[in-house]
């Protein structure tokens, strides 16, 4: 017990930083799961952290009251996001939702009441690890339910081929929808979360390093199940940390090698459905022919 606590308090902020990298992979996946590649969690994030961070130092409430508010406040930015970005063909919204990042930072650094401007702002919101690892489980419960509902069935369907999810009866534009709605509820969350594991917020908090973050622990740990998204976020925020402490010197060339040897290798991510069912259908046939044979 002594060791566990021991380990807690060594690498307690890697913890909390990989449960918050998590929210904005999930948020990431959630668009990803209907089909469409976005980077807009960055501003669901922003919105969220912001909003949230300046609720908190106006008015005093409880940090605890301002993560609903945060999570309703991406949630209504990224509806707003969808009703253009759906417009638009899914290389161009990935485009878009670039330029929306670079978009956030100038309306960041021009509404220094608001945000801090260029000096960025303080954020007095400690957030216990228990906590962050609450709601994280309850996150992850969400996105269960989900995955088993007709809303991830759909999904799934307009992720594969839109027409032949309208064909079946499935309207792809509302599934999309649906889809920001959760990344933006999720990233509007993972923004204040964030806010509170930083204790600081400036122009560069929400920026290109944190869509790279995102898409990096979606796609390294899996872009077709909601669980890669968690592995993939812990295991690209504990990677640094694993190679400092192992081989310092050599950290940045231990990191590449390990993303390479996974892209390579697992090109579906480290959580694929689909080997996985093919590795119990081939036990079950492995299994009727013993049985025949006896």
């Amino acid at each position: 017990m002594q060791g566990f606590l021991d380990f807690l308090a060594a690498y307690r902020s890697t913890l909390a930083f990989a449960i918050v990298n998590s929210f904005l992979a999930l948020s990431t996946y959630a668009v990803l799961s209907a089909g469409i590649l976005s980077f807009a969690t960055v501003t669901y994030a922003a919105f969220g952290g912001f909003l949230g961070a300046r609720l908190v130092l106006a008015t005093g409430v409880d940090p605890l009251l301002a993560l609903p508010a945060a999570t309703l406040a991406g949630a209504f930015l990224s509806y707003l996001v969808a009703l253009i970005f759906l417009r638009l063909e899914s290389h161009w919204m990935a485009l878009a939702s670039l330029s929306l990042i670079l978009i956030t930072r100038v309306v960041v650094i021009n509404m220094p009441a608001v945000t801090g401007g260029v000096i960025g702002m303080s954020v007095p919101v400690p957030l216990s690890l228990g906590l962050l690892g609450l709601l994280l489980a309850g996150a992850a419960v969400v996105f269960w339910r989900l995955s088993v509902s007709w809303y991830g069935i759909a999904a799934q369907s307009v992720r594969e081929d839109p027409a032949v999810a309208s064909s079946l009866g499935i309207a792809p534009r509302k599934i999309q929808t649906i889809a920001f709605v959760i990344s933006g509820a999720v990233g509007g969350l993972g923004g204040m979360l964030l806010a509170g594991a930083l204790q600081f917020l400036s122009p560069d908090t929400y920026f290109v390093n944190i869509a790279f973050t995102m898409i990096a622990g979606v796609v390294l740990g899996g872009s077709y199940h909601w669980t890669g998204a968690i592995i993939g976020a812990a295991l690209f925020t504990a990677l640094p940390v694993m190679a400092q402490a192992i081989i310092p010197e050599f950290q940045e060339v231990a990191n590449g090698i390990v993303l390479l040897l996974i892209m390579i290798f697992l090109p579906r991510g480290l959580v694929d459905p689909r080997a996985i069912r093919l590795r119990k259908s081939a036990g079950k046939a492995t299994s009727a022919k013993t049985g025949d044979a006896t």
